[in-house]
């Protein structure tokens, strides 16, 4: 082969490289990336339309489970509604054989269509009376949470423990199904 020859080869072979590259850094790699986010874009549709799929089956239930909500929440009124708790907890108490030693409500207001009434309660007995007490917190048709819970014992044997809890209620301002 030629020298001229192998010089127009070679300089052939190197604009067709830069070339490609040119091609690659202008073309294909905006062209990936565009189509690496197009196809994260439609993974994120396709979740929602099957999400909102899910919903749409689950439509009675979860309308049920929202009815069942707004009848059990508590009233509107403040003192209704902590005197109703408070009564409740005493009902609890007693049917699970403890004793309430502490109970502080507090109001938390968290938007114009919902509040909630804190109240942390103490409680003594023992572990069995303890886990009737939640049980029936738990089950209750109030719209209660339990957020958090600490148990200590009393005495030395363990068997009288005290029971702190932080439970929250459900007030809705409007109830009316849209």
């Amino acid at each position: 082969m030629k020298i001229e020859n192998r010089q127009r080869f070679l300089l052939i072979l190197a604009i067709a490289a830069g070339g490609l590259y040119l091609a690659n850094l202008v073309i294909i790699e905006p062209l990936s990336d565009i189509w690496s986010v197009r196809s994260k874009r439609i993974a994120a549709l396709r979740k929602q339309v099957d999400d909102g799929n899910q919903m749409i089956r689950r439509k009675a239930a979860l309308w049920n489970r929202w009815d069942r909500i707004r009848k059990n929440s508590l009233p509107a009124d403040p003192s209704l509604a902590e005197q109703k708790v408070l009564k409740a907890l005493d009902t609890w108490s007693r049917e699970a054989g403890t004793e309430i030693v502490d109970r502080i409500p507090q109001w938390k207001g968290e938007g114009e269509d919902h509040q909630t009434l804190n109240c942390r309660v103490e409680a003594t007995g023992t572990l069995g009376s303890l886990t009737q007490l939640l049980y029936r917190i738990e089950k209750g048709p109030m719209t209660l949470k339990l957020d958090s819970l600490q148990i200590g014992t009393r005495d030395t044997s363990g068997q009288q423990l005290t029971l702190g809890m932080q439970l929250n209620g459900l007030v809705l301002a409007t109830s009316s199904k849209p």
